[in-house]
């Protein structure tokens, strides 16, 4: 018997009702989406890319982390450092340069990768996501003997995200705490979802708020029926620019400090800023960069990440110019110079970097060529005068392609055809310096969307490879 579409969509609907990440309000913007009945297929080719863009990430991370270090320690150049730095306080610098920390790396890494015609483009790395519960869940409703999930074969999401920890502890069946904070607000049901299903299978993994968490002289605890659980990993989903807000964030750092908690994403707000591919693309670090990364990493990165700069408003000498900025083949020696940019020459983001409620969720993006030349010009003099205190980026955008989808329109009952652009983030589980790639989210938002994040009107399947 063969199920009709709609019947399916319905299914998988009613099934992220009940695990309480799917809300029929459309005003619930963060669980909310339109349902397709199948998965989005890559090719194998292309699934082969993506596990082979994992290590590459971790060996960027390790790169960006040596620059930092060496330019603080004054052995590199002396500039990188303030960059990453800007508009910290330095007792957040000063914790995250400690040499106990010195070499720790996030361990969950997702990069927003858009499908283009030529292929793919990274355009961001995230260090503290949110997504990989609900992917996890979605991987679930769309398993088919027809076609292979992508991720399956490395565990799947959860069973990564415990190795992921467990790798961490060097204990045997470490207790795993969530930490979510009141800004993260929105991701707390899927991390409930994980962790409930995580301690169905024997593994204690629970999701808090950071007021449960109980500081003693031993470390941290949290409780569970009663009972006083020492926590071994605590998984900070906070963002550091939020550190002030959070409950108790000193006793966490403390504890981490004194290697009482193994944290992860590690209290370093310099891998946290965006502003590493306007590094990673300056031609005074290129040696630097293809040193570390290896020349055929640095190949495939170069062609990769887009062109990307600091909205720095220092001045400049008459003969400077901004390095690969160009209007018309000419360089560019100025920022006002982008100021009076037609739609068509303002092809370009401008981003807020990083350690601002802005920098996440793609809250502060504006697309140049999407808005008015009065926003463009307001929103590029906002960047420059707000500089150093909070650094912004403007990075070259890059054209998703265009591509069919089908959904079920929840009004009428019936499925429907949507011309989308394509956002694909994939999560990779470092375990033991090694990447798992253990599931990837394809967001498709309406082509005449700029912007590609999770929305109303966009349509939310994991990847899979056709059997």
């Amino acid at each position: 018997m063969i199920v009709q579409p709609e019947n399916i969509c319905v299914e998988i609907q009613a099934s992220l009702t009940r695990s309480g990440l799917f809300t029929e309000s459309e005003s619930d913007q963060g669980n909310c989406w339109r349902i397709s009945p199948e998965p989005y297929f890559l090719s194998a080719e292309d699934a082969d890319f993506f596990h082979q863009l994992g290590p590459k990430l971790l060996n960027f991370y390790s790169a960006w982390n040596k620059l930092y270090l060496e330019s603080a320690k004054g052995t590199g150049l002396e500039w990188v450092a303030p960059y990453l730095d800007a508009g910290k306080p330095q007792e957040l610098i000063d914790f995250g340069r400690m040499k106990r920390f010195r070499q720790t790396l996030p361990s969950i890494l997702r990069p927003d990768v858009i499908v283009t015609e030529d292929g793919f483009a990274v355009t961001e790395l995230d260090s503290v996501p949110g997504g990989f519960g609900l992917t996890a869940e979605l991987m679930s409703l769309y398993k088919d003997p027809a076609w292979q999930i992508i991720g399956d074969s490395e565990g799947g999401i959860p069973s990564m995200f415990y190795n992921m920890a467990e790798s961490l502890s060097k204990e045997e069946k470490p207790c795993i705490a969530i930490v979510v904070s009141d800004e993260a607000q929105d991701y707390r049901s899927e991390m409930e979802w994980l962790s409930i299903l995580l301690r169905k299978k024997g593994f204690p993994v629970y999701t808090v708020h950071p007021k449960e968490i109980q500081f003693r002289e031993e470390g941290l605890f949290i409780q569970d029926e009663g009972k006083w659980l020492r926590v071994d990993v605590l998984y900070r989903f906070f963002e550091l620019f939020d550190l002030k807000n959070i409950p108790k964030s000193e006793l966490m750092m403390y504890a981490a400090k004194k290697n009482q908690v193994v944290t992860t994403p590690p209290y370093k707000a310099s891998l946290e800023e965006k502003l590493s591919f306007a590094l990673f693309h300056h031609p005074a670090l290129k040696t630097d960069w293809e040193k570390a990364l290896g020349s055929e990493t640095f190949n495939t990165l170069s062609h990769l990440i887009p062109e990307t700069w600091i909205l720095d408003s220092r001045p400049m000498p008459p003969y400077g110019t901004i390095p690969g900025l160009d209007i018309k083949g000419a360089p560019v020696q100025n920022w006002q110079k982008l100021m009076g940019l037609t739609q068509k020459e303002r092809e370009m983001v401008i981003k807020p970097s990083g350690f601002s409620p802005e920098s996440w969720g793609s809250r502060g993006v504006v697309v140049g060529h999407d808005v008015s030349g009065e926003v463009w010009q307001a929103t590029l003099t906002q960047g420059l005068q707000q500089f150093p205190d909070q650094t912004s980026i403007l990075q070259k955008f890059y054209k998703g392609k265009r591509v069919p989808v089908s959904y079920l329109d929840p009004k009428t009952g019936q499925m429907e055809t949507m011309q989308s652009r394509v956002r694909l983030t994939p999560y990779y589980f470092v375990v033991e310096n090694t990447t798992h790639l253990a599931g990837i989210l394809a967001t498709l938002c309406p082509q005449n969307k700029k912007k590609i994040h999770g929305m109303v009107d966009a349509v939310m399947m994991p990847c899979a490879i056709r059997d």
